[in-house]
């Protein structure tokens, strides 16, 4: 784990570490989000609407946006669907466990949001073991939900409220737009 690693709001300067997070991974590449530096600004700009509607961290590492949390999708019912994603560099580290919890906590404390909601395909057990240490709770599979690279398959769903208990899993320090430290709330 590195001691330089926080969570800070998504901003426009960090398209080219969001560009080259998604071409370093042939899994992201799939997805289709992200494919050049303007598509990779529209990924931003989704993520940091003045609407609030979606909401985007990057897991700042020294001087580099490593990766990002996100919450997208939400509305009146206070509940939204969950996301994260590292830099093939940055894996293997804990580093996105920590930063799925840090942003979790704070989304699930601050009243915006009373449920969050993820999915990660089967065949991805990695993605299982982070929602887990976020403290994500297991509710269930949809059967061949997605396509991907041209099979239909499993996803593994799990949600996290604000009853549920706090995970063990220690937080990252995370900042306000202005770089301000904010009080961590798991």
């Amino acid at each position: 784990m590195s001691p330089d690693a926080w969570v800070r709001p998504l901003r426009a300067s960090d398209a080219d570490d969001v560009l080259a997070g998604s071409l370093a991974d042939a899994q992201m590449q799939q997805q289709g989000d992200v494919y050049d530096r303007n598509s990779a600004r529209e990924y931003i700009d989704l993520l940091t609407s003045a609407d609030q509607a979606n909401v985007g961290f990057a897991v700042q590492i020294g001087d580099r946006c490593a990766g990002v949390v996100g919450i997208s999708g939400a509305d009146r019912h206070k509940l939204g669907w969950f996301f994260y994603w590292m830099h093939p560099e940055f894996r293997c580290r804990g580093l996105t466990a920590r930063a799925a919890a840090t942003v979790a906590g704070w989304a699930l404390s601050t009243g915006k949001f009373q449920r969050l909601e993820l999915g990660h395909r089967v065949n991805n057990p990695a993605s299982g073991r982070v929602a887990a240490a976020a403290g994500f709770v297991p509710e269930g599979l949809e059967r061949k939900k997605l396509i991907h690279e041209g099979q239909r398959i499993d996803v593994r769903t799990y949600g996290r409220l604000t009853t549920d208990p706090a995970p063990a899993t220690p937080l990252l320090a995370q900042t306000d737009q202005d770089g301000s430290l904010l009080p961590t709330v798991g």
